[in-house]
């Protein structure tokens, strides 16, 4: 595979993505910072907050959600892209739809 194909398939610094974490099991979504030995850094949510952080932007309520976050890589399960699926949109379309802002405006990045 060459340079420009690979770097297609790569989870990239900027990209939205979904953390999958063990000890305690948690899930995470937000804006990839990075992959470093240590861990991952993401400027995100817990996925268990993301229907009430989503009702608060769309009703402009007070809501302390997306936050710089680290995480251990030995924590680290899986590292997937926000990514649609068939008829069902991505997590940040769907945020996008329903709020009317991009994701950079909500994530300040």
């Amino acid at each position: 595979m060459d340079q420009a194909a690979t770097d297609n398939v790569r989870i990239q610094r900027g990209a939205m993505v979904i953390l999958v974490l063990h000890s305690p099991r948690e899930k995470c979504w937000g804006v990839l910072d990075e992959i470093s030995p240590a861990g991952v850094f993401l400027r995100g949510l817990d996925l268990n907050a993301f229907d009430s952080w989503v009702h608060a932007v769309v009703h402009d309520e007070p809501f302390i959600g997306v936050g710089d976050l680290f995480f251990p890589m030995w924590r680290v399960e899986r590292i997937s892209k926000d990514e649609a699926a068939g008829e069902m949109p991505s997590l940040s379309q769907q945020v996008e739809r329903r709020t009317s802002r991009t994701i950079a405006e909500l994530v300040g990045r």
